[in-house]
């Protein structure tokens, strides 16, 4: 097929940015979009894969790129499959089901380079080779599905014409769509009971005429399922209400509880809050447990419902493996965990280090890190809900010794710039640094290059299917030979 990259223009009142035909896919851009270059200008399109020929409609221009909808698929590139999932292309969950795994691998292993090596601008070491995820389907233990009254429609069923009994759904919101959902039948995320129960709650809830949310107006009963699943087959479910019901809500949790023998904890909340968020909320325990435990190694941990634990579980032992490794400790250290949730990396690196202090801003979450280290037996941790900008200073310091060896592991937007200035203050002989965002780790690390060098770079993908990926960084402290001249 002869490629024509020009740019047709289509003169219409109803699109007013161009059209573009037979555009040959080159590569993977940011956020996991395809990309291509149509005169001297990158067009990012989901949906596709590099080698891919289409036409595609262009849905916003940007001085130096635009952004397209893929229109039509003219040539099949010889890399891309098909992908398992029936919800593909409108769910906004695993958007490269078409793109095998182990292509996959090798972007997110370029997508690290290029993000550390053109935002953070630092000499380091050959990056090793991904960590590529045992299973890359039903891997996940955790999901959180929405209940919404604003069932997004196909383009097919739009073009049907139909008028629909109703419109309610529980599952995923649309991307850009904060008031539309996906209706979910069936979701390749997380295996065993999930699917069924979704299902079974959505029959239920449809036969018994009980409200489903409304986004945008603020009312209804049924707003969000989590429901957390442990690598041992323990199940937890929580279901948030947006008001209280005392009736119709005991008699949907009887029903699971009846349909459903096999879950070990089942738990409500009543959240009339304008955000989804449940941290700030009172959450009741309507059967079962209050938590389910999950194993990892020889190690066992509490998880409750606001607990953090990485969503999957097997490719976890793995990341924490390569933190401990990293940390090269060897018994004689005092070592910070900040960042540190329900103490897993803290429990995890305790039997090689003198001791460990965790830290972490959620009052709960320091609570089940106490309870995880009680349970493993483990007596050298120290755990304080602070916030963790505020820590790394000559009085907490005091309290708890200076770290040898630092371990951070923040959200997505990366670190303060008061940690920053906290961890050039303290400095410790090493840092590990975990981050789900290469991008805000490359720009953090840096702004630490005048008193660490990078010495090590391990990619590790915990979320197949999609172009995040987590990345773990060793640095260590430089002489004051190596430190440039002030």
């Amino acid at each position: 097929m002869q490629l024509n990259n020009s740019i047709h223009t289509i003169l219409s009142k109803r699109n007013k940015y161009p059209f573009l035909e037979d555009i040959l896919i080159t590569g993977i851009g940011s956020e996991g979009k395809a990309l291509s270059r149509v005169n001297d200008r990158v067009v990012f399109v989901p949906l596709v894969v590099p080698g891919d020929v289409v036409d595609m409609q262009v849905i916003r221009k940007r001085k130096s790129y635009m952004e397209a909808k893929l229109v039509k698929i003219k040539q099949y590139s010889s890399i891309r499959q098909e992908a398992v999932c029936e919800h593909f292309g409108v769910c906004g969950g695993c958007k490269w089901q078409m793109l095998p795994y182990t292509e996959q691998l090798k972007f997110k292993q370029q997508q690290v380079f290029d993000q550390l090596s053109r935002i953070g601008k630092f000499e380091m070491p050959q990056i090793r080779e991904i960590l590529g995820s045992e299973h890359s389907e039903f891997y996940r233990n955790k999901l959180e599905f929405t209940f919404s009254n604003k069932r997004w429609l196909t383009e097919d069923e739009i073009q049907t014409g139909k008028e629909f009994e109703h419109r309610n759904a529980v599952g995923f919101h649309v991307p850009g769509q904060f008031d539309k959902v996906v209706d979910i039948d069936k979701c390749w995320l997380q295996g065993g009971q999930s699917n069924d129960i979704r299902n079974s709650i959505r029959e239920y809830a449809l036969a018994h005429k009980l409200e489903f949310f409304d986004l945008r107006e603020q009312k209804g009963l049924l707003r969000n399922l989590i429901i957390r699943k442990s690598s041992g087959g323990e199940l937890m479910l929580i279901l948030s209400f947006f008001r209280e019901d005392k009736e119709a809500i005991e008699a949907l949790l009887t029903f699971l509880v009846r349909e459903f023998p096999e879950i070990t904890s089942l738990q409500y909340v009543i959240n009339g809050k304008a955000n989804d968020t449940i941290l700030d909320q009172d959450i009741i325990v309507f059967h079962g447990k209050d938590h389910i435990l999950e194993e990892m190694a020889d190690l066992k941990f509490i998880v409750g419902p606001k607990s953090f634990y990485q969503t999957n579980s097997s490719q976890a032992e793995r990341l924490y493996q390569c933190v401990s490794d990293l940390a090269e400790l060897t018994g004689d250290e005092i070592v910070y965990d900040l960042y540190t949730g329900t103490g897993t990396i803290a429990i995890f690196l305790a039997r090689q280090a003198k001791k460990v202090v965790g830290v972490e801003y959620v009052p709960e979450a320091i609570e089940d890190a106490k309870k995880n280290s009680i349970l493993n037996g483990i007596t050298n941790t120290e755990f304080e809900v602070a916030d963790i900008k505020n820590v790394l200073n000559p009085e907490f310091i005091e309290i708890h010794g200076k770290p040898d060896v630092l371990v951070l592991d923040p959200p997505r937007a990366g670190l303060h710039e008061k940690v920053i200035s906290g961890l050039l203050e303290s400095e410790p002989a090493r840092i590990v640094y975990v981050s789900c965002n290469p991008g805000t780790q490359a720009r953090d690390v840096a702004l630490l290059t005048d008193k660490y060098e990078v010495t090590a770079v391990q990619p590790v993908d915990m979320f197949p299917h999609t172009h995040h990926v987590e990345n773990i960084m060793q640095l260590r402290r430089k002489t004051k030979d190596e430190r440039p001249k002030m």
